[in-house]
């Protein structure tokens, strides 16, 4: 049968796909390393980006230098919210762990997942400090006082600030903010220096340093993002930006600093983002490259501001640490939604997810909205689907005579095309009408299998029985043997009178293949696929008998 061929050449672009995704990770085209002094140029008067580059040449780089640190201790500051328990250290004021309550580390394990974490012998903090060009003025080794070392959102309270306090050298004072928001992840950073006695031009510098290690909870055979996303402004001075990811492991070769207005920067991992979001109009200077002592920091360095002895000036900087919710994502910063990475099928996979939303919203559960999803698209390609069938119905009837063809010109293929494309044109019948419904189905497969990977929303998400969580394969294989088994019924219900020996041992084997393939699969895309055999199985059936054409009295004496 001609259309099973294309059903085998279709199989094979999906295996082929999602080894092209694994490819692209790890080996794919990488933007062209942009060296330093290539880029857009500092404003005048931009001390950090001056800094930044002077850290190239060797010399002490104040943002990466530390301060003389006090001969105080350095305390850990809880802080508890309604979405957050985070843990600030005095000795830099940097966040040293965050959990996220609602997000269960694994789903056997109750206690949160912490994004932030120096624990265990990873390293995912949040670091930030002021500068000017001769030296650091507050940095990761500043140690800062606090009023209390517990803090607690109180209920119909929206917001909680943990104020930090330092005082330098020469009447120097600094204050760092913490304000954290109710019902939100996103975090104002506010540094405020109060000038002592020598006039500086002071910036402020916000940066995340990580580890490569593998979070929690991810799957085992997906090959997941971890990296850094930088919203990078296409060339200088336009209003035109671009994503870039760079993966943690490929930093040591694509290490980058740009100068430039506005944007952001980011580190993402699975389901899950930190990232850093300065004003918009400053002029800034971004890095992303690997860390003495090991690991990595993703980095942004404000514009200089000139302080006059006395005077003081407030930094500010939005911080977004938490999931990548998809009703709130696109709020955080321009562009945002580029942290949720659907691929190539982008314009599929969104108009996926609000079906799915959509259902999850009338049923309550992901899996049954994943089965009304599956009912939808069919009835959407309800006509294609007749199409495929009418067209299987008409090749039972031709069968006979195909074989015949076959058996007449055995030893000339050329001969055996030519014949067989006459019958097509005299009985008015197109072999390749029943492939359109699988053509359409394979970006909706690759889209929803994205939106399953992708979708903070569905992690973890039960269905009911022993599926208990949707992004992750079925540990009892019965979704995948469902599925071989509806596939097994289609090839029984659709004959094989057309199909040469070898094509027909090749379909014979493809449920038990593609049984083994989908075992690595999500459960909620295996069940996806096994609602729609099911109901295909129902369309053939009905198609099959309310379209076929009767059959020729040549054929009937057969």
């Amino acid at each position: 049968m001609e259309n099973r061929r294309f059903i085998l050449i279709a199989l094979t672009g999906v295996v082929l796909f999602f080894l092209y995704q694994a490819w692209q990770k790890d080996y794919g085209n990488r933007p062209p390393e942009t060296p330093v002094a290539e880029t857009a140029q500092a404003p005048q008067g931009n001390a950090a980006a001056a800094a930044a580059s002077v850290a190239d040449t060797g010399k002490p780089n104040p943002a990466d230098a530390s301060a003389p640190a006090a001969t105080a201790t350095a305390q850990t500051i809880t802080v508890d919210t309604d979405v957050y328990v985070a843990e600030i250290s005095t000795q830099g004021g940097e966040i040293k762990r965050l959990e996220l309550k609602h997000y269960p580390a694994t789903k056997d394990k109750a206690e949160p997942m912490s994004l932030l974490d120096d624990r265990n012998g990873r390293l995912f903090v949040l670091q930030s400090g002021l500068v000017d060009l001769q030296q650091p003025l507050t940095s990761d080794q500043t140690i800062y006082s606090a009023a209390q070392t517990s803090y607690q959102l109180a209920q119909g309270q929206d917001q909680l600030d943990v104020t930090l306090t330092y005082e330098g050298a020469d009447g120097l004072q600094a204050q760092k903010v913490y304000h954290f928001h109710r019902d939100s992840y996103e975090i104002e950073l506010s540094q405020t220096l109060k000038n002592g006695d020598a006039e500086r031009t002071v910036s402020p510098y916000v940066r995340l340093v990580r580890t490569d290690y593998k979070p929690d909870g991810e799957p085992r055979f997906s090959h997941t993002f971890t990296g850094v996303g930088f919203y990078q402004q296409s060339e200088p001075g336009s209003d035109s930006y671009k994503f870039k990811k760079t993966a943690l492991d490929k930093l040591d070769k694509d290490a980058f600093e740009t100068h430039q207005t506005g944007g952001w920067i980011t580190i993402l991992q699975h389901y899950f983002v930190a990232a850093i979001i300065p004003d918009q109009k400053e002029a800034l200077t971004y890095s992303a490259k690997p860390r003495e002592g090991g690991g990595y920091k993703a980095q942004m360095v404000g514009a200089g501001i000139k302080l006059a002895p006395g005077e003081t000036h407030a930094f500010d900087t939005k911080l977004y640490i938490g999931p990548k919710l998809q009703d709130r994502i696109e709020d955080v910063a321009p562009r945002f939604d580029l942290t949720l990475d659907y691929g190539i099928l982008t314009p599929i996979a969104k108009p996926l997810f609000i079906v799915l939303k959509f259902f999850h919203k009338l049923t309550g559960n992901w899996g049954f909205a994943i089965i009304l999803l599956t009912i939808s698209v069919k009835l959407a390609l309800y006509k294609l689907s007749e199409a495929q069938y009418r067209s299987m119905a008409k090749m039972k009837v031709f069968g006979p005579k195909i074989q015949d063809l076959r058996e007449r010109y055995a030893d000339d293929r050329e001969r055996l095309q030519k014949a067989m494309m006459d019958l097509y044109k005299k009985e008015g019948f197109n072999p390749l009408a029943g492939c359109w419904p699988m053509l359409v189905q394979f970006p909706i497969f690759i889209s929803l299998y994205w939106v399953l990977l992708e979708s903070v929303e569905l992690r973890q998400a039960p269905f009911m029985l022993w599926l208990q969580d949707l992004s992750a394969p079925d540990p009892f294989y019965v979704l995948p043997v469902l599925y071989g088994a509806t596939m097994w019924l289609q090839q029984k219900l659709s004959g094989n009178q057309t199909m040469d020996p070898t094509q027909q041992k090749m379909m014979q084997m493809m449920p038990i293949f593609l049984t083994a393939f989908f075992t690595f699969f999500q459960s909620g895309l295996v069940l996806y696929w096994v609602v729609n055999g099911m109901i295909s199985i129902a369309q053939q059936w009905y198609i099959t008998r309310k379209f076929a054409p009767a059959p020729t009295t040549a054929t009937a004496k057969r």
